[in-house]
């Protein structure tokens, strides 16, 4: 392939001025590249990329750039992408990029190996797709990578699976498991943006609808919350006993899914797991019923299997597929059950992704010391770093906070005394 693949470089313009929008509400990762471009740390580094093509991964990537890294980008989900962002990468930053809104399949796996084909050392990877085709069908380069990064929870879980079964040829840092990560990007990122998908998608008003959250994670909780403030009544399913305990004292309504497939209005996945919503629940669904994923893959909602059920399929508005099954009910799926955040909205605030992405950031100048100590494992990020971020995102807000007297660490560190 050539050295990018983009819908059309002429939007390249109004990508700079998204990216540059974004970067306002970056400042923890300002500072990081202001330091990158002084000391370059990465310098000479080749980094493959599979993320969502977006303004605040285009400030990750000019990061790395500042920092002396050799980095290529590619789609992490066919839908995901601004291709005006992708433009302006290409254009003014001169970073390859392979990525293109709504490609199919063969598209989207060519470019995954477009990526590849740079021969990394090291991969950043958002729901591990780039590691399972490095390590299934791209072999030969794995001698030549060093570590990696994992940006969201359905890629560590895929991770974790590898490397229980020793497939997993490298060590990775799973992002996802930073607390400046997973508590602000998937509660507060999760739960804002996938109402606004929600909503844009399909300008439906929120209050007094019998809203479904499915998976009470941290996106979960995060949406539920942002659902009940819009006045919706907020149903959780579960299949964790303490997770669902947690909702319940949280003041939400807690039923098995082929319960709250009968009553709920909205339907929202978000547990990384497959057929969460599946033939059984659209049998019984009202007519009329919306349902949409926020989870990292389109599996969670068992769409050939509502299509089998169905007689006709039409879309209705941008990103909203009407089914009409064989007994004469309507049910909406949303942005063909991918990420619907980011498939019919703009994905989370640039100030949350501010936090997410100099975790990534850090984390890669971090492997770039430590990767030849590590096993091939799955890693959490050093709390260090984790600290770090938080320090410098409180910094960013002007928000001072206390610090430990002499007195106060003694005593911590001691036990001869009691009450």
């Amino acid at each position: 392939m050539p050295n990018y693949d983009v819908k059309n470089i002429d939007l390249a313009e109004g990508g700079r001025l998204k990216i540059e929008w974004a970067e306002r509400e970056m400042p923890v990762l300002r500072q990081i590249k202001e330091r990158f471009a002084k000391e370059q740390p990465l310098k000479g580094i080749r980094i493959s990329a599979c993320l969502h093509v977006t303004t605040e991964t285009a400030n990750l990537m000019k990061t790395l750039q500042a920092g002396g890294a050799d980095v290529v980008l590619t789609a992490s989900n066919p839908l995901s992408t601004q291709d005006e962002v992708a433009a302006s990468l290409v254009s003014h930053e001169e970073i390859p990029v392979y990525a293109i809104k709504g490609e199919d399949n063969v598209t989207y796996y060519k470019h995954i190996n477009a990526a590849l084909d740079h021969k990394p050392q090291f991969t950043m990877d958002d729901g591990a797709d780039l590691v399972n085709v490095l390590h299934q069908k791209r072999r030969e380069l794995l001698p030549g990578v060093i570590a990696g990064t994992e940006e969201t929870t359905t890629g560590v879980i895929r991770l974790h699976a590898m490397a229980a079964d020793k497939a997993l040829n490298y060590p990775i840092v799973a992002i996802n498991d930073a607390l400046t990560k997973h508590f602000f990007d998937n509660r507060y990122g999760t739960g804002q943006s996938t109402i606004d998908g929600i909503v844009r998608a399909t300008n439906v008003l929120l209050a007094g609808k019998v809203f479904v959250v499915a998976g009470y994670g941290w996106c979960g909780r995060g949406l539920a919350s942002r659902a009940r403030g819009m006045g919706a009544n907020v149903i959780v399913t579960e299949v964790d006993p303490l997770k669902a305990l947690e909702a319940v004292m949280d003041g939400f309504t807690v039923m098995p899914m082929r319960e709250a497939a009968r009553i709920g209005d909205i339907f929202v996945t978000l547990t990384g797991d497959i057929n969460v919503i599946d033939v059984h629940h659209f049998e019984v669904m009202k007519d009329g019923a919306i349902v949409a994923n926020s989870g990292h893959f389109n599996v969670e909602i068992n769409i050939p299997g509502l299509e089998e059920m169905s007689k006709s399929k039409r879309i209705v508005r941008p990103f909203v597929d009407e089914y009409m099954t064989k007994n004469g009910r309507r049910i909406f799926i949303l942005g063909e059950g991918r990420l619907i955040n980011l498939a019919s909205a703009e994905g989370h605030p640039a100030s949350v992704m501010d936090m997410s992405f100099a975790n990534q950031a850090l984390t890669l100048e971090y492997l770039t010391k430590n990767a030849d100590k590590l096993e091939k494992r799955v890693y959490s990020v050093p709390e260090e770093i984790d600290k770090k971020i938080a320090e410098l995102k409180l910094a960013a807000m002007g928000v001072s906070i206390d610090t430990l007297t002499p007195e106060q660490v003694k005593y911590l560190a001691s036990w001869q005394e009691g009450t």
